[in-house]
C-alpha cells in the first residue's frame, strides 16, 4: 500500500533525525519531530507484527502436511491468523484520515422530542446512558443546563463532557433517537412510538471562535422550576443572544448570574463553532457527511425497541438485540461498528 511505504519511509527519516545530536542545538524543532515519531511508532510496530504474523503463517503452512508436526502447525496456523486479522484491522484504523476534532472534550445536548412526557422520560433514560457510558470510560460530566419534568423526565439537558478522545468517540450520536415501548400510562398495552433529539458538538474555546461582546445581548431574569429557594427570590438566570446567527442561550441552574452567564457562554461556542464545521464541510466535500448520516437532529439514526429488546441502527444497519445492556451504558458494542464503517469509508475517499 502506497500510503503504509510513505508512513514507513518517513518514520525511518524521522529516526535518522532525532538521532543527530547536533538537532539539541533546536529544541523546538526536536520536540517537533519526535512528537510526529512517537504518533508514527504505533503504527509501525503493528505493521512490523502482522508481517511477523504472515510469515508465521506460511511457515505454519508448510507444515500442515508433516505426519508429526501437523497437529502443532493447525494450531499455529489458527493463532497467527487471528492476530494477522486483529492487526490488519488496526493498520486500516490508523492509516484512515484523523479528524483534528477527535481529541476535543463535547457539548452533549439531548432534548425531548415528539411524544410528550414519554419522550422526556425517554430524554432521561437517554442521557444515563451516556452518563454512564462516560463513567466507564472515566470521563467527567458537567451539567451546564437542564429542564426537567419534575416527575423523572427530561424537556432538555445540555452537558459538558471532558476526557481522552470523548468528541472522537460521541460525534456520530447526534440526530434523532426513536423509541418503541408501551408507556407506563397505557392501559390498553398499546405501543407508542416517540422520539428524542441529541446533538453533540466538540467544546470550542477562544482560539476556535471569537466571540465580540458587541454581538451579545444578555438578559437576565429570576429563574423559574426546580432548583431550590434562591430561584425565585434573585435575577441569577442568564440568557445570551448571538445578534448576527440568531442563537439564543439560557441557564439558569446555578445561583450565580456570573456562573450562569459562563456556562450560557460555553454553549454558545459550541454552537458557533458547529456551524462553522457544518460549512467547511460543505464546501470542502459532501464524503464526510455521507460516512454515517448527516448530523442532522432531524435525521432518525437509531431506534430502540423494548418489545424485542432490540437496538437498531439505520445508517449501517446494524441490529443488536441487547437493549438493556445498551442503555446500561455498553455502547461500544454499537459505537464500534459505525466508527469502523465511518473510518473504512474515510481511507477509501481520503476525506477526514
Amino acid at each position: 500500500m502506497k500510503r503504509l511505504a510513505e508512513v514507513e519511509a518517513r518514520y525511518e527519516e524521522l529516526t535518522s533525525e532525532i538521532s543527530d545530536p547536533g538537532l539539541l542545538s533546536d529544541m523546538e524543532k526536536y520536540a517537533r519531530l519526535n512528537r510526529e515519531h512517537s504518533e508514527l511508532r504505533e503504527l509501525v510496530d503493528v505493521v512490523t507484527g502482522y508481517r511477523r504474523a504472515l510469515g508465521a503463517i506460511e511457515e505454519a503452512r508448510a507444515l500442515l502436511g508433516d505426519a508429526e508436526l501437523g497437529a502443532l502447525a493447525r494450531e499455529e496456523l489458527d493463532r497467527y491468523q487471528g492476530e494477522a486479522t486483529l492487526a490488519e484491522a488496526k493498520i486500516k484504523e490508523l492509516l484512515a484520515p484523523k479528524d483534528p476534532l477527535d481529541a476535543k472534550n463535547a457539548i452533549l445536548e439531548v432534548r425531548a422530542g415528539t411524544g410528550g412526557e414519554e419522550a422526556a422520560l425517554f430524554a432521561a433514560e437517554l442521557y444515563r446512558m451516556y452518563e454512564r457510558y462516560a463513567a466507564q470510560r472515566g470521563w467527567k460530566v458537567e451539567v451546564l443546563s437542564i429542564n426537567d419534568t419534575g416527575i423523572g423526565g427530561l424537556k432538555e439537558i445540555i452537558t459538558l463532557f471532558t476526557g481522552k478522545g470523548v468528541y472522537g468517540r460521541l460525534k456520530f450520536e447526534s440526530g434523532a433517537h426513536r423509541v418503541q415501548r408501551v408507556p407506563v400510562t397505557e392501559s390498553s398495552g398499546r405501543i407508542h412510538t416517540s422520539a428524542v433529539t441529541v446533538a453533540v458538538m466538540p467544546e470550542a474555546d477562544d482560539v476556535d471562535v471569537q466571540i465580540s461582546p458587541d454581538d451579545l445581548r444578555m438578559d437576565v431574569y429570576r429563574a423559574s422550576g426546580a432548583g431550590g429557594q434562591h430561584v425565585n427570590k434573585t435575577e441569577s438566570a442568564v440568557r445570551i443572544t448571538h445578534i448576527p446567527s440568531g442563537i439564543v442561550v439560557a441557564c439558569q441552574d446555578e445561583k450565580s448570574q456570573h456562573k450562569n452567564r459562563a456556562k450560557a457562554l460555553k454553549i454558545l461556542q459550541a454552537k458557533l463553532f458547529e456551524q462553522l464545521q457544518e460549512k467547511a464541510d460543505s464546501e470542502r466535500s459532501q464524503t464526510r457527511k455521507a460516512l454515517v448520516g448527516s448530523g442532522d437532529r432531524s435525521e432518525r439514526i437509531r431506534t430502540y425497541n423494548y418489545p424485542q429488546g432490540r437496538v437498531t441502527d439505520h445508517r449501517i444497519n446494524l441490529t443488536i438485540y441487547k437493549l438493556a445492556e445498551v442503555l446500561e451504558g455498553f455502547l461500544d458494542q454499537v459505537l464500534d461498528p459505525i466508527l469502523s464503517h465511518a473510518q473504512a469509508e474515510a481511507l477509501a475517499h481520503g476525506e477526514n
